[in-house]
């Protein structure tokens, strides 16, 4: 159980809130960069955390990340022309560079000194890893992009995907933070213990404090084979690697790690990142297995409305569920995976009142989350650096899941594995 005070202190993340405050010391998905594919191309809206933002790709091929109306009038930018290194406001003709200089003032008489003073703010960006990342805090605390492995594997071995959830941030990264739904929510077989999430669906999990938040282990029993052996990595300050389940995909040798990043868009809208990369060097992941995977999860390009990162299957729907299909063969009777993660996390309600839970032992993970985030709030407004923020906390981590064997240690039996390949 959360404090009303606690909970409303993580879940608002706008400019000047404590958790907003906190998250604009890291890094963050502003866009895929598939969304701005060419140079002077047209300009898309990005809202993150609660600010109304435009990104462009300007002549030289760099992007800018800028407030969304011109400071003149307030017009939406988002009409604006983009050209010659510059986005152009359509009413007066103002121009803006990446940087959020104005560049040319034509509605003013030539040599007014309103050209020399005039910005908009704008956001420094990276690109890496077919994501734009932006940093919306102060200058003088940016820390250096953020450089996980997943991040440097080529692009041949790495895909990464975007989708939209209308609920909070954070009912979203506990949801995935939570080993032991995977049990029940995304069991896809009525009665199949074959599967080791289904032979034993009490886990237990261990959590350890790290520089970078903390990473844990959930452990099943898996009878006379040992022990089915999960670990997580939950990066600040709202990111989840996990081992592939069984490491590889269904009907391939591909070794798969991936996770997601769940951005707010502001309180009640967030933006889910999922990556998913090739553990092997030699073994790369084709675009239709990448595709494969995607409509697993729920989240293929037929699984989406057209020209948006929303989900067919959503509120307005029911998720489509089935009743007899959830009678007979599925513990939900909703297809996807993810899409049966958001039918309970959206379902909760824009915002959870956290006052009113019952947590138990399998909420160890979530609790150990809500304690770091706390705590991480508190030392910003004390002026420290907060967890994570250096990419030297996390350059070297790897998640992990398989079979250890009876009298072994996950520590030994992952070793290899837990070695960077990139």
């Amino acid at each position: 159980m959360l404090s009303h005070e606690n909970n409303e202190k993580l879940v608002r993340v706008g400019p000047g809130t404590p958790a907003g405050n906190l998250f604009r010391r890291y890094w963050q998905p502003a866009c895929l960069a598939t969304e701005l594919p060419e140079r002077d191309g047209a300009p898309i809206r990005v809202r993150l955390l609660g600010e109304d933002l435009i990104a462009f790709r300007d002549t030289n091929g760099r992007i800018g990340l800028v407030e969304a109306f011109c400071p003149h009038r307030r017009a939406p930018l988002f009409f604006g022309r983009n050209e010659e290194c510059g986005l152009r406001c359509v009413y007066h003709g103002w121009k803006f560079d990446v940087d959020g200089k104005c560049v040319d003032l034509p509605s003013e008489p030539e040599g007014s000194p309103m050209k020399a003073t005039m910005t908009i703010n704008a956001y420094p960006t990276v690109e890496k890893a077919g994501i734009v990342w932006a940093y919306l805090g102060p200058k003088e605390t940016m820390p250096a992009p953020p450089d996980y492995e997943w991040t440097r594997a080529p692009s041949s071995h790495c895909f990464v995907s975007k989708t939209y959830e209308a609920c909070n941030y954070l009912q979203a990264l506990e949801g995935g933070l939570d080993t032991a739904h995977s049990s029940f929510l995304h069991t896809l077989k009525l009665g199949d213990n074959t599967a080791f999430r289904q032979r034993d669906r009490a886990p237990t999990l261990d959590v350890e404090r790290t520089d970078y938040g903390y990473y844990y282990v959930s452990t099943r029993k898996a009878g006379a084979d040992g022990s089915y052996v999960r670990l997580y990595h939950y990066m600040m300050p709202f990111q989840q690697m996990r081992g592939g389940i069984n490491g590889l995909y269904a009907g391939s040798n591909v070794p798969k790690l991936d996770g997601h990043i769940w951005v707010p868009v502001d309180d009640v809208q967030t933006n889910v990142y999922n990556w998913c990369y090739s553990s092997d060097p030699t073994i790369p992941i084709s675009a239709d297995m990448a595709e494969a995977f995607e409509h697993h999860s729920g989240r293929g390009q037929e699984d989406l409305i057209p020209g948006t990162f929303k989900l067919k299957r959503n509120p307005s729907n029911d998720y489509l569920i089935d009743r007899e299909v959830q009678r007979t063969r599925s513990y939900t009777g909703i297809d996807g995976v993810n899409t049966q993660d958001f039918a309970v996390q959206e379902g909760m309600g824009p915002i959870v009142d956290r006052s009113k839970e019952a947590l138990g032992g399998t909420d160890r993970a979530v609790a150990m989350l809500r304690r770091v985030l706390l705590e991480s709030i508190d030392a910003v407004a004390r002026g420290e650096t907060p967890p994570g923020a250096d990419p030297n906390t996390h350059r070297t981590i790897r998640p992990y899941d398989g079979v250890v064997p009876p009298g072994g240690t996950w520590q030994k039996t992952f070793a290899d594995d837990l070695v960077c390949k990139y």
